[in-house]
């Protein structure tokens, strides 16, 4: 377990960004769709930005929380992997749109 502040930190909004990936792909089970706009559902959109900038962000706290505070819990390497990946993917979506 982490055992700074800002390892913490990392750890509860790496856990935000778990519980509304969470949110968004029960909602899809449920039969949510999207349609012509990213916004025409927006619990789908809410639920996927809030998971999304919620990762983002555990990423470069963590990533703070190793190289200021030293931190060297498990738990925040995988949440920075989790964030760069959900960084790359944001951006290949944005430069290569399908």
């Amino acid at each position: 377990m982490p055992s700074t502040h800002l390892g913490r930190v990392c750890g509860g909004l790496g856990a935000v960004a778990v519980a509304f990936f969470v949110v968004f792909f029960g909602l899809v089970a449920g039969g949510q769709r999207g349609g012509e706009t990213f916004f025409s559902n927006p619990w789908l959109a809410t639920a996927i930005l809030t998971a999304a900038a919620s990762a983002i962000v555990a990423a470069a706290v963590g990533l703070t929380a190793v190289f200021r505070e030293s931190e060297r819990a498990v738990v925040v390497f995988v949440i920075i992997a989790l964030g760069i990946a959900v960084l790359l993917f944001a951006v290949a979506e944005v430069v290569f749109p399908h």
